[in-house]
């Protein structure tokens, strides 16, 4: 059963990152030691200290808002992998990056962001995106549109990049984390687009594309944390994804790839452009 999420809850949410945010990631960026970072999986897989403080006061928070949720961390499945499977169905959850970015953040470098989205029958009902450090937010809710709140009381809706030829599309390919042979072939097919850039960090590239300031994103790696809120926004601000074989992107998936476009047409001529070797 599909529990219904307002905007208006997306904005309590909004409320909840801001606090963690104000309190946890602004006062660690650039004052971390080394104590303060630790590896995961690897040297790219990061996490700090502000990363623990900020999911912990995020998951307290929206379990005292919505007692019956399960609340999904980025940080707690690391720790607890089983947490993913009460995710499909669950009736309502919330899944959190509490720094999507880390290797920015840890690096001083600021683009870096906080990530929530909210799941209801297996469907994704809700997501924000949050620049802690300009303090805007970009807000969607299931068939209520996307919205840009300004952090300064003014909002406006999201509006995805208008269509233009595949050749003519800006937008990053995060070709890094492909494997072998697809990568080859996008980074072969990269030059053909207008332009590329990768920020290492897909909260402030989804803040791009949903408020039509590129065209495209690829990703490979689909872990819920880091594109659930962006998907939603982005298909409420107007635009159109699709797994790399056409197939569409579920809450479950962890693999398959995403790639994102201003429509279905300029979907398929990018997949074209990119993903097919001449």
């Amino acid at each position: 059963m599909t529990q219904r999420i307002t905007l208006a809850d997306m904005h309590k949410v909004v409320a909840m990152m801001r606090e963690a945010a104000q309190r946890h990631v602004m006062p660690s960026f650039r004052c971390l030691d080394r104590a303060d970072i630790r590896s995961k999986s690897g040297p790219m897989d990061i996490v700090t200290v502000a990363d623990e403080a900020t999911e912990r006061d995020l998951t307290a928070a929206l379990q005292a808002a919505w007692p019956e949720a399960l609340v999904v961390g980025e940080e707690a499945v690391a720790a607890s992998p089983d947490l993913l499977d009460g995710l499909a169905m669950a009736d309502l959850a919330f899944v959190i990056d509490p720094i999507d970015g880390t290797a920015n953040y840890a690096a001083g470098v600021p683009l870096f962001g906080v990530m929530v989205s909210a799941v209801s029958g297996g469907e994704v009902v809700g997501g924000v995106i949050l620049d802690p450090i300009c303090n805007v937010a970009a807000v969607a809710a299931r068939g209520q549109g996307a919205w840009l709140d300004d952090g300064r009381g003014g909002e406006r809706r999201l509006q995805v990049a208008p269509a233009v030829p595949a050749h003519e599309m800006a937008g990053n390919a995060s070709w890094r984390y492909l494997p072998a042979p697809v990568r080859d072939v996008v980074t072969h097919n990269l030059p053909k687009v207008a332009g590329s850039w990768d920020f290492r960090c897909a909260a402030h590239e989804y803040l791009m594309l949903v408020d039509g300031r590129c065209h495209f994103l690829l990703f490979n790696r689909t872990l819920p944390w880091d594109h659930l809120a962006g998907w939603l926004i982005h298909q409420e601000a107007g635009g159109y994804s699709a797994h790399f074989d056409g197939a569409p992107y579920r809450v479950t998936d962890r693999s398959g790839g995403l790639l994102y476009a201003p429509d279905r047409a300029s979907w398929q001529a990018l997949h074209d452009l990119l993903l097919t070797m001449p």
